[in-house]
């Protein structure tokens, strides 16, 4: 008969040895190797296969290391660990480190039965990866089994990749081009989203009634809804502007899948207010329905929202766990390296006199138009209206954009009605500050109001294709100025546009006149999201590594939001005025964020003096949105209906004045100052009530002490990022690794790969790409978390350091590995850091935790490594602390220790390894005392979480390495109060 074996216990099975995990039966095991992770689990069967105990063999006095040997060893064993004992169960398993900011929601969602959290964080602080821990956390503990992310079609690529490059967690998309094939693997009566666990849905595809239904009754038991401002909808339809329909189906949507008080809700959105207080509160109700009443003027309304509300700015987390928040001294102080303030500069342009002359006679065209069909009806005149926005826009844009719009049919000209012209011209000819409909909204719009665009109109479009090129294009003339001013400094600028024929003839105009170390690339919404990303890598990509080589990068708003370009770009130049500051943020955000390695990101916004219309737009809009950022340290979004009441006032105007008195003051302008006066309220309204929310609404559930505990707690299992960064640097220099090292004061460095053992080459270009390995390039490795493809991030879940430490490891246990072995077992050190003879141990201790969760207990085996020393013989041992053991790593030996004595001196310390036992059972047990309390302090706010929590040490524990430090002048044969010298 087989024997039993209980979970944690080891057996050798398959020629390796195996820890037992808790879903084994006495038919069949299921193991995880030794050291491995999660993704090594096997099942074997004892009838047909040899499964018997094993005991970790003991280090070998003939395999001695050097002084380092013990830190490498130790570092190697906890960068390798998947399944830490500590109450969070997933940050061993996540390929990113999170800034201890970032913790906050985290540790906000572990106090709450059903998480149900409303994330407002600044643009760039990272909201996805505060998202994506909550989400592996609840997974890992078995709080959640099923996933789904709601966002636009445009963001779900890019959320699938966040997902499954940073938490493991492999998503299927659901769109509307993906789901015939989807659909098509289902079984009889079977919901994809039963059959995919784990899914990114689009808002978009979401709205349809068959497929909403759908969603509704299979939802999984955690939905994160990013942008989840555009899923709400104001109770006054006069303050839901253009989206509101959309907004008001997808509100419905998300009230049926909150109403399931199991179901945990993650609401994403750095813009939770934007001035409409209905629609806060309707988002309030989604995360709680009984928020959407709190009276949040009382100190208790405010504190019952802050359980499930969060919302900072950059300077709230730049400097955080300080002694400015409370804490006693700056030991875990952590800098995150946001730019500083953007660099703005506002730059003009004239119009040359034959492009003025186009304007002007454009402009004569449009009061025409505008005046004739005032006089035919309601409809015929929203049908002008909005052909004439787009023609105005289309020719301040470029030449090719206004011969692309006089020669196409306006989108409005199909309509039935005035309504319908509205709801078809707005989209395509405003600035929506709504990101979910960028998407298709960079197509030139159609000026001409019948198939057969009228002989005035074609005979515009003639002249403007003759006002290509810098000669008669001042507007060109001055990008091609700015972007060598931007290139000759060492920025990469992105260039934003409105329409897509701009792009095209920008990208075909500016080839060559930039130098010949500059590329340039378009990306517009003719490209799929995915073919977007692609052509942003390869430029990222191509001659990365010749510093001199500068990227530009011509774009439309289809990368306004969502994409984060940080990596590769340092500065944005609107090219194109927007109609809606809200979009020059959203343009700005995409490479000013955490992440971008530039403490100044330059902006350069480029507009008309004399065309009439960018003047005026910028002197109201812009203005007063500047002044209110810098006054609150936030931006404050304007109101769809806010920007559309100036803009229009302003085509108005010119259409009526013409080029005349075209340098007045919008102020001056007779009829609209009562109208500006109402627009100027407002805004000043809403930036106020922002304010205020911002400062009574402050996170203030989570104290920075008790997130500085957890940090320093997870530090001490995992190991922070000095220690992983000198480990790499020394692993990859005794694997023979060729280490450039610049001291420039960052930290990071390069390697060439191509020396070490083959073992180690196959793991880095498993996770760096073949070519890079294989070709020897030099691989930079990077202090920051945020790198870029072929690089390697200097922290403990990075793949390519994890394949480093795997190999050291490996190496290390076994002792007749070929090639160079930078950590041993064992190791004796000559030096002066003791004055009587000290051990230290490196000892592996695995836990058998059980964890209660909504859906029943889980039985989970976890690891961790702890090292403890005492001075004298085994047998008399004085016991060091935990912070002395660990100032043992840093000893350096101060004279040559001679082998025999060396040998001598390891070989009585093992021999007396069996009288440290009893020390080491009763370390182990204080040691789960203390994860006991850890995992009940994280989740003190409920009680039913922590009912049957048990964490209970698996014997006997792992000694992984022994090391012996001798003083260097000590007597050969006395002793002192029990310590040998």
């Amino acid at each position: 008969m087989s024997p039993t074996y209980t979970a944690g216990s080891l057996v050798a099975a398959r020629g390796r040895e195996w820890v037992v995990l808790p879903e084994s039966a006495p038919d069949m095991l299921v193991l995880r190797p030794l050291g491995g992770s999660e993704d090594d689990i096997a099942a074997v069967f004892p009838t047909f296969e040899e499964v018997r105990p094993a005991e970790f063999a003991a280090p070998s006095p003939d395999d001695l290391g050097d002084q380092r040997a013990a830190g490498l060893l130790r570092t190697a064993l906890r960068i390798g660990f998947r399944s830490g004992a500590g109450p969070f169960r997933s940050l061993a398993s996540i390929a990113v480190e999170p800034r201890a900011y970032q913790l906050v929601p985290l540790l906000m969602a572990l106090r709450q039965r059903t998480v149900r959290l409303l994330i407002s964080d600044d643009v760039g602080i990272g909201k996805t990866v505060e998202a994506g821990l909550i989400a592996k956390e609840l997974l890992a503990q078995g709080e959640a089994t099923r996933l789904a992310v709601l966002c636009s079609p445009a963001l779900a690529e890019q959320w699938q990749g966040e997902l499954r490059e940073k938490f493991g967690i492999d998503a299927e998309l659901v769109l509307a081009s993906t789901v015939s094939r989807l659909e098509r693997n289902l079984e009889l009566g079977q919901s994809l989203f039963d059959r995919h666990p784990f899914t990114i849905i689009s808002t978009d595809f979401i709205k349809s009634t068959r497929h909403r239904e759908d969603f509704v009754k299979h939802c999984p038991d955690l939905v994160i809804v990013d942008e989840a401002h555009t899923c709400v909808a104001a109770d006054d339809p006069a303050q839901g502007g253009a989206s509101s329909a959309t907004n008001q189906l997808r509100y419905e949507l998300l009230r049926k899948v909150s109403a399931d008080a199991g179901r945990h809700l993650l609401l994403l959105t750095a813009t939770p207010h934007s001035g409409k207080e209905s629609a806060f509160r309707n988002l309030l109700g989604l995360v709680r329905p009984e928020l959407a009443t709190l009276d949040l003027e009382t100190p208790a309304g405010r504190a019952k929202l802050a359980e499930h509300f969060v919302a900072r700015k950059r300077a709230d987390v730049r400097d955080y766990l300080t002694k400015e928040d409370g804490l006693a001294d700056d030991s875990l102080a952590e800098r995150t390296a946001f730019p500083s303030d953007r660099w703005t500069k506002d730059e003009p342009y004239k119009l040359t006199p034959a492009y003025r002359a186009l304007l002007d006679d454009a402009i004569a065209y449009a009061a025409d138009r505008v005046s004739a069909a005032g006089e035919q009806g309601k409809r015929e005149a929203r049908i002008a209206w909005w052909s004439v926005i787009a023609l105005l826009r289309s020719m301040v844009s470029s030449p090719a954009a206004a011969a692309q719009t006089l020669k196409t049919r306006s989108k409005s000209a199909t309509a039935r009605t005035a309504q319908e012209a509205d709801a078809l011209g707005a989209p395509v000819a405003a600035d929506s500050a709504d990101n979910d409909r960028l998407e298709g909204m960079d197509v030139a719009p159609g000026a001409a109001e019948s198939e057969d665009a009228g002989a005035r109109l074609l005979k515009l479009a003639q002249r403007a294709e003759q006002l290509v090129g810098p000669s008669e294009d001042a507007k060109l003339k001055a990008l091609t100025r700015h972007l060598k001013g931007l290139i000759a400094d060492g920025y990469n600028p992105i260039v934003f546009c409105r329409y897509i024929p701009t792009a095209d003839y920008l990208a075909e105009q500016l080839d060559g006149k930039l130098g010949k170390k500059t590329r340039i690339a378009a990306v517009t919404g003719t490209l799929s999201p995915q073919q977007r990303l692609e052509r942003i890598e390869q430029l990222g990509a191509e001659e990365a590594d010749d510093p001199a080589v500068r990227r530009v990068l011509i774009a439309t708003d289809c990368l306004s939001e969502g994409v984060n370009l940080q990596h590769h770009f340092d500065a944005v130049v609107h090219y194109d005025l927007a109609w809606n500051p809200t979009r020059h943020d959203q343009r700005e955000g995409r490479v000013d964020r955490y992440g971008q390695k530039r403490d100044q990101v330059r902006v350069i916004t480029m507009y008309g003096e004399d065309n009439g219309i960018d003047g005026k737009v910028l002197e109201v809009l812009f203005k007063k949105h500047r002044q209110i950022k810098k006054d609150l340290g936030i931006s404050v979004s304007v109101p769809d209906e806010t920007a559309s009441g100036v803009t229009d006032a302003v085509v108005e105007w010119l259409l009526l004045h013409g080029r005349q008195g075209s340098q007045e003051s919008l102020f001056e302008m007779d009829g609209h100052q009562e109208s500006f006066d109402r627009i100027e309220r407002e805004w000043s309204s809403a930036a106020e009530r922002e304010k205020t929310s911002r400062s009574k609404y402050a996170q203030r559930a989570i104290h920075p002490e008790e997130v500085a505990r957890e940090v320093a707690a997870v530090r001490t299992a995992l190991g922070g990022a000095e220690e992983v960064r000198e480990f790499t640097l020394e692993a990859l220099r005794d694997l023979d690794a060729l280490i450039r090292d610049p001291r420039d004061g960052s930290g990071d460095f390069t390697a060439q790969v191509g020396g070490t053992p083959a073992g180690l080459r196959d793991a880095l270009a498993a996770t760096l790409g073949n070519r890079l390995v294989e070709e020897d390039r030099a691989i930079p490795f990077r202090t920051t978390p945020a790198i870029g493809r072929g690089e390697a991030a200097l922290v403990r879940t990075d793949p390519a350091i994890g394949a480093i430490a795997s190999y050291v490891l490996d190496s290390a246990l076994d002792a007749k590995a070929q090639g160079p072995r930078p950590a041993r077992r064992c190791g004796v050190v000559t030096t002066d850091a003791v004055s009587v003879r000290t051990t230290l141990l490196l000892v592996r201790y695995r836990f058998h935790l059980t964890l209660p969760s909504r859906t029943g207990e889980r039985q989970v085996v976890a690891e961790d490594a702890r090292l403890l020393a005492y001075e004298g013989l085994p047998q008399r041992a004085r016991w060091l602390d935990d912070e002395a053991a660990t100032a043992l790593l840093g000893a350096r030996a101060t004279a040559n220790t001679h082998e025999l004595a060396a040998r001598k001196a390891i070989t009585r310390a093992l021999e007396g390894q069996p009288g440290l036992a009893d020390h080491l059972t009763e370390y182990g047990t204080r040691l789960a005392a203390e994860l006991d309390a850890s995992h009940r302090r994280v989740r003190k706010a409920n009680e039913e979480i922590v009912r049957g929590l048990k964490v209970v040490p698996q014997e006997p524990a792992d000694v992984l390495g022994v090391y012996v430090y001798v003083p260097p002048a000590a007597p050969a044969a006395s002793t002192v109060s029990g310590a040998e010298a």
